[in-house]
Formats: C-alpha cells, structure tokens, sequence
C-alpha cells in the first residue's frame, strides 16, 4: 500500500464543520495562510471596490470576498476576490466565477499558480488574475473556450474585462499606486 493510500479523503460535510480557515481540493485538506499581510488586505479593499464599481449596477453580477466556492464534494476553495453572475445559491458559490483574483503570497505561491490555475481552467472561469503584491505586477489569463491564455502583465496600465455581462476594468496604477517607491 502506498503513501497516498493512507492519507484522509474529506468532502464538503467534513469541511464545514473545521475549525479556521481551510481549502479543500480533490479531499485533500489545505490549511490557509494565517491573517494575510496588510498590503495583501489593502489590495484586496482596492481591486474589489474597482470592481464593486463597475458591477454596482450590474443586476446579474457581484464581486465577493473570500467566500467558498464548490467545485464538487470533495473541492472546496476560498478565492481573494470573485466576481460572480447568474449564482442563485445563498450558501457557497455554486458555478464557475467571471473572475477570479488570487494575491500571491510565498505561502500560496504553489497552490495559486499551479493547483489552482488547473482547477479553474478545468471549470472555465473566464478571467483568472495572479496579482504579485512584492513585485507591484499582475498577471491575467482569459479562458478561451479550451484553456487560459495569458493576456499579460500589468502594473500601470487598465485592464478591460471585455467579455462580461457588464461592463468592468482594473486600474492597476491605482491599485498599485500607494507600494510605489516615487
């Protein structure tokens, strides 16, 4: 019997009832990080009023943070920032986000660029953005149907969400602005 063999497969029922702050992909459990950084918050509060900006008005769209979203039974995950349309479900998010931005910590780095660039490709969430705190950069991948495509690097420029319900951009000069050594 191998290693593999012995570790615990946990579902959703098994996730709700754990204590802190946990993710949950193909029943393997994944402590998070403790309380990020401040810089990490701070970007979080700048993308998602951006965002919160463009899809106020938006009927069928909206931006939420750090909430659960289900894959399937045993794949739950906790993305920064999620934009999401059309989800009716009240207790979790149930379908395949617009956007997804993850802030890279070195703790996360791993499990954001490649576990979960994986996963959301395999569910095809539209837009996946890495934002590198340190380095004052984004990355944006768009799903084009097959797989992401990387649509660049962004860290002065405004980026244009141009298949979207409603229309919506990040500014990431703003976002990084305040980090800027001048």
């Amino acid at each position: 019997m191998g290693a593999l063999e012995n570790l615990e497969h946990y579902t959703y029922e098994d996730y709700k009832l754990w204590e802190g702050d946990w993710e949950l992909i193909d029943g393997v459990a994944y402590t998070m990080a403790p309380s990020p950084v401040k810089r990490h918050q701070s970007l979080t509060v700048k993308i998602s009023t951006q965002l919160e900006e463009w899809f106020e008005d938006c009927g069928e769209c909206e931006v939420l943070v750090e909430e659960d979203y289900k894959i399937a039974e045993d794949t739950v995950v906790r993305p920064d920032i999620a934009v999401v349309c059309d989800d009716e479900n009240e207790n979790y998010i149930a379908k395949a986000p617009l956007i997804i931005v993850e802030i890279i910590s070195p703790k996360t780095a791993r499990r954001d660029e490649v576990v979960k660039f994986s996963l959301y490709e395999t569910e095809g969430v539209k837009y996946y953005v890495l934002i590198y705190m340190d380095d004052l950069r984004a990355k944006i991948f768009k799903h084009n149907g097959e797989r992401f495509i990387k649509e660049g690097d962004f860290s002065h420029e405004t980026y244009e969400f141009t298949e979207s319900k409603c229309p919506a951009k990040i500014d990431f000069k703003r976002v990084f602005k305040k980090y800027r050594k001048i």
